[in-house]
């Protein structure tokens, strides 16, 4: 995912300052179950400092002695770690690592790619019938075509394999409300990894100093915010706790890309917000009332402000993933499938 790239780019940034050598991890295929799938990376750094994780914390000492190698001769290599005898997960996943050693105009070129919110690729080229031999490499290339190679030892060959990624934009959240459970709602989508925006009337006198983990403070009307830019990447919440308010940042929302919609309250309450806003838009769409979702969230018997918080995290990723909200014990087939 962008944000736990965009880390271990930020890291190998400041410990290439440092004249501290990164390697590059990455997950490019899994035979059986694993707790995470292809496409999942870290960063080992030279002075034994790792950014990430490609498992549940199992495989991560074996990943950092392996790319002792690497840091040594600068030649990418697969580790092959079969968790059959040593992991509760009982696959075998194939980890490319290699030298992160991109030309130095690679970090601003992502830092700008990050920023146009654009979908880019990586592709990692690997041999995988042995462990012990040179193995290809990984290429980014941005949403502009610029193609940058990862180690100055990459390689593509058409008999190695091929895992190619994309990498959609960083998850967005627009909180629209100021009051203590949008602070929870804040700290918690940011641990999550996305990239939160709090949003209030110009009259609230907080700054983003009252909302840990929050990217972005804006104190603007509905006006204002109808002019932000919003995409499939990204989710509103209104919650303002005033039903005047929600309903004029809900008015700007009807011609928006949007992946996620949320009203807090109760089912009353939206239907009451409907009402009004058919009212003043006669001709809004049936397909843009049905993405409301109010009350927001799943019942998971949520109680305290960091509860619904999860209730609500869990209701977006459930859209976004198109997935239906049950226990895993009564799903068939594989947690991934």
């Amino acid at each position: 995912m962008l944000h736990e790239f965009r880390d271990i780019i930020l890291s190998a940034k400041i410990a290439r300052e440092r004249n501290i050598k990164t390697t590059l991890v990455t997950v490019v295929a899994v035979e059986g179950s694993s707790y995470r799938r292809p496409g999942v990376r870290m960063a080992v750094h030279e002075d034994g400092r790792m950014v990430g994780a490609v498992s549940g914390g199992c495989v991560e000492k074996e990943v950092a002695r392996q790319a002792q190698s690497v840091f040594k001769d600068g030649v990418p290599k697969l580790m092959v770690y079969d968790g059959r005898y040593r992991l509760g997960c009982e696959g075998i996943l194939y980890i490319l690592i290699e030298p992160f050693e991109p030309k130095p105009d690679f970090f601003d070129a992502f830092e700008a790619q990050w920023k146009i919110r654009k979908p880019f690729e990586i592709s990692s080229y690997f041999f995988k019938e042995a462990s012990n031999v040179p193995s290809g490499g990984s290429y980014v290339t941005f949403s502009d075509e610029t193609t940058y190679e990862i180690s100055k030892n990459s390689a593509i060959d058409k008999a190695l394999e091929h895992f190619q990624q994309t990498i959609k934009p960083g998850f967005k959240l627009y909180i629209v409300g100021a009051e203590h459970d949008a602070v929870q709602l804040c700290q918690y989508a940011s641990l999550t990894g996305w990239e939160v925006v709090i949003v209030a009337p110009p009259d609230d006198p907080k700054t983003i100093d009252n909302f840990p983990g929050a990217s972005a403070y804006l104190g603007i009307d509905e006006h204002a915010f109808g002019k932000e830019r919003l995409d499939e990447q990204t989710a509103v919440l209104l919650m303002t706790h005033s039903f005047v308010k929600d309903l004029k940042y809900l008015s700007e929302m009807i011609d928006k890309k949007f992946a996620y919609l949320g009203l807090l309250g109760p089912k009353h309450r939206r239907e009451k917000m409907i009402s009004q806003l058919l009212e003043y838009h006669p001709d809004i769409s049936y397909a843009f009332l049905e993405r409301i979702h109010g009350p927001c969230g799943i019942d998971i018997g949520a109680e305290t402000p960091q509860e619904i918080a999860i209730s609500i995290l869990a209701e977006i990723l459930s859209i976004v993933r198109e997935k239906e909200p049950i226990s895993l014990k009564d799903k068939a087939g594989g947690i991934h499938q």
